[in-house]
Formats: structure tokens, sequence, C-alpha cells
């Protein structure tokens, strides 16, 4: 069995790509992509036997009963988000209750960090989407568009103007703030004319995760249906693949003899990770994700994309719900 996937490059998929892993009965032709081609090419065309993919993007084309994909409960990419917003450093905003009335960029309005930062905007601060407007656009190249359209109920959004860009706009007040999972170019530290809106983001999102124990999940490992239709025993042998390529990687941040990480602190960094989320700090599995699954669709509900929460379990292959997790 030949399977064509296609994701970024991390080390925790790295053991898989090299051939230090082996998906028993699978021969894996891996290609390394950025992650907006991927999905554009995924979701739009069906072009891999398998890819990561966005999490919010698959569970809005699942409420709309588009159901091309089968995710499997593996969670390759996941960030805390209060670092990616970004204010212009002479719109007056101080503080995350100063968004509201403003003009904020966003490079797709669904995309999975963007969803994330209006969530943790609306929890802790009560500033809801419905009070801002929001424009949607490239970060550097103009005239981007979302490769799941949505319509958000009681949310302006429109697209920015041909030609222009959201990096541009915040720098020049055209917008007065962006979210954005890549660091704009136009900002050069605090000191600059972007700025990011907390000043100690790492701080910041340490302090969320001791609130709410959520580490904010941005992308799912999908295969597509048909693929498992005619083999449905992929879903739980590639499960099993990618969760001891995750313990690999762990072991390699967790190795003294040479650090594999261009990092000089990297092992310290490792235990007080350990020390704030646990030894298995990016937990694959539904059971340990299930409060941050079900937040994300809470969120997609209050930000006027879906109707209603879908029911966990039946975003995930039916041969993974129950596999057992741990390293």
């Amino acid at each position: 069995m030949k399977l064509t996937v296609a994701s970024e490059d991390y080390d925790r998929f790295a053991p898989l790509r090299d051939g230090r892993v082996k998906p028993e009965g699978i021969e894996l032709n891996w290609l390394t992509l950025r992650v907006e081609e991927i999905f554009w090419r995924m979701i739009r065309h069906q072009e891999f036997d398998a890819s990561e993919l966005s999490l919010s993007g698959y569970i809005l084309q699942r409420s709309k009963g588009i159901d091309d994909f089968v995710a499997i409960p593996v969670f390759p990419s996941r960030t805390f988000r209060h670092s990616a917003i970004y204010i212009n450093a002479n719109s007056g905003i101080e503080r995350p209750e100063d968004l509201r009335g403003r003009r904020m960029g966003v490079p797709e309005y669904q995309m999975t960090a963007a969803v994330w930062a209006r969530g943790l905007l609306s929890d802790d601060f009560g500033v809801k989407p419905q009070e801002l407007e929001w424009t949607q656009g490239g970060l550097e190249n103009s005239g981007r568009r979302p490769f799941v359209a949505v319509e958000p109920e009681g949310v302006r959004l429109e697209f920015a103007p041909d030609g222009k860009t959201l990096s541009q706009m915040i720098a020049i007040g055209e917008l007065d703030a962006l979210i954005s999972p890549r660091i704009p170019s136009t900002y050069v530290g605090n000191d600059g004319p972007v700025r990011q809106l907390f000043p100690q983001p790492w701080v910041a999102e340490r302090d969320y995760f001791s609130r709410t124990g959520l580490f904010p999940i941005m992308h799912t490992f999908a295969i597509r249906r048909e693929v498992l239709e005619r083999d449905p025993w992929i879903a739980q042998t590639m499960f099993k693949a990618l969760f001891e390529a995750k313990r690999l990687a762990y072991s390699a941040l967790f190795d003294t003899t040479a650090l594999r990480v261009t990092l000089p602190f990297l092992v310290e960094h490792y235990e007080s990770t350990v020390a704030l989320m646990g030894e298995d700090f990016w937990p694959y599995g539904i059971e340990p994700n299930r409060k941050v699954i079900e937040t994300l669709m809470r969120y997609l509900v209050e930000q006027g994309m879906m109707p209603e929460p879908l029911d966990v379990d039946s975003l995930f292959a039916q041969s993974t719900r129950a596999m057992r997790v741990g390293i």
C-alpha cells in the first residue's frame, strides 16, 4: 500500500519521513509543504491520500455535511495564540478591552488560530467578535481568499482592498489590530510601528494554561474517505505510527548527549514545560483532548460559523476513538 502524505516540517513527523518509523504495510510518499498550500490543495482538490488539516476547517466542513475526509485524533500543530495578536502602535490600544469598535485584520476569518484568539479575547476580557470590524486578506501578498468560505452571523467582514496586505495596513494605521499566526514583516519589536497586544505573551500564555488547562489545537491529521473505505485498517495503523514518531521526538528533546535543536537551554525548557503541562504535554487521542476540541467548537458557534457543536467522537475514525495513549 502506497500513501501520499503532506505536512509541514515537524520533529514529531520526522521519524516517518526519514524511515525510522514504518507503518505496517504502508509505503509513505511524504511531501513537506507550507500548510496554506496543503489546506487549499487538500480541501479544494483532494490531492493527497492524507495530510494535516486545519481543525476548524475540518469541523466546519463536517458541520455542513461535507465528509470527504476522516480525521484521526493526531494533532500535529498546537500553539497558544496570545502572541499572535498585534496592534498599531499609534492606535491608542493599551489593553484587550480597547479593541471594541476597532478594525481587526486576519488572513482568514475561519482559520483556527483566529478562532482561538477571538475565543480568549471573549472568555477572558469580554470582547466579542461582533464588536469589531474584520478585514480578511494576505499577510504579505495581496489577494488571499479563504479555502473554507464563511459568512459569520452578526459579524462585519470584508476583504482587504486590491493590492493591500495586512502587514502594510496595520503599519500605516489602516488596521488597528491584527491576528496572524505568522509574524508580520512590519513587526520589528515592540518599539516599532506594530506591537504585540500582550507585551509579555509567553507569561500570559503560561497563565492561560494554568487557569484553563487548554493547549490550543490548530491542526489534525485527515485521510480521504475513499482511501479508508477501501482500506479501513489504515486509520489505526497511521495513528500507531504517528504516536511512535511523537514519542521519539520527545526523547530527542531530553537527550543531553548532543542538543538536537539549536537552543542552548533546550533541556531546561523541556523540564519547565513538563513541570507546567505534564509529561505528555502534546497528547494524541480523543480523551486527553476532548475539552480542547469542545472549546474550539463552542467558539465556532459563538463566532457565528456553525449552528451547534458536533459530537466530538463522530469527528474521528471509529477504529481510533478508543485507542489507549500514553508515553
